[in-house]
Parts: C-alpha cells; structure tokens; sequence
C-alpha cells in the first residue's frame, strides 16, 4: 500500500508542475500614466501615438504590456493621491504630463518617470539640466528658447 501511496504522490506533483511552473512567469509589465487633464483630451490622438510608440518597440497593449491610466480631471489636488496609487500598484514606469510630474517625484524616487511636456522643468526647479534631467527623470519639453543652444 506505501508503493502506491507514493506513487500517487510523485503522479500529483509532476501533473500540479506545469500549474506550479506557470505561476511563477513574471507578469506582464504595466505603465502608469498620470494626466492632469481629462481622458478625453488625452484620448484623441495622443494615445493611438503612445501606442504606435509601444508597437515600434516591440510592446502591444494588452499582448506583453498593459497600461493603468489615472487623470485628475484638472484638479490638480488630486495628482499626490493618484501618483500614489499607480505606485502602489507597482508600475513598471510612469509616464507623465507637465502638471503631474512633481507629483510623480513626489511618490517615488525609483520607478522610471517619462515627462512630456510643454513647460520648462529646469525652470520649475523639477529637474537640473535638460542633458540629465535627474534621478528616475527622464523625458522631452517642447521650451524652444531652451532647446535652441
């Protein structure tokens, strides 16, 4: 009776394995956005781009990257609470707008923050040079007279 006893265990082990194996494959990656402005603003022709952008690289949504989108609706109050929450979500990277990107350094120092945006963040004392913004910083302005030398 202990043969097939350990039969039967040894037969559970190697069939739950695959379920075990599985498991344990990392998740797909999620990227956070933070928007000061409404979905809909942000909705028209920016998000088929970012998701163009993904696509080049290598990324489809829903296939091997997901995205956590959060918008303040321009309440600009509410940017701390929702850069939190895309924290405590885990995101791989957030990908942020003018507005909400002292919030996002605000609520973490080690998730990568992509800024996009029309204002000049050396100005603003978010980052110290355009050439290395700093930290976990990264992204592009659209300041002309800065981008000129």
């Amino acid at each position: 009776m202990r043969r097939r006893d350990f039969i039967t265990l040894v037969g559970g082990a190697a069939a739950a394995w695959p379920v075990a194996a599985r498991a344990q494959q990392p998740a797909m990656p999620v990227i956070g956005f933070l928007g000061s402005t409404t979905a809909s603003d942000f909705v028209n022709d920016r998000l088929s781009a970012f998701r163009q952008g993904l696509n080049e690289t290598g990324f489809a949504v829903g296939h091997n990257v997901a995205i956590e989108f959060r918008f303040a609706n321009y309440q600009h109050d509410q940017l701390p609470a929702l850069a939190a929450d895309l924290v405590h979500l885990g995101v791989a990277a957030i990908v942020v707008n003018g507005a909400s990107l002292s919030a996002a350094m605000a609520a973490t120092s080690t998730i990568p923050i992509v800024y996009i945006g029309g204002v000049d963040p050396v100005a603003q004392g978010l980052v110290s040079t355009l050439n290395r913004p700093s930290g976990n910083v990264t992204g592009i302005s659209f300041v002309r007279p800065t981008l000129a030398s």
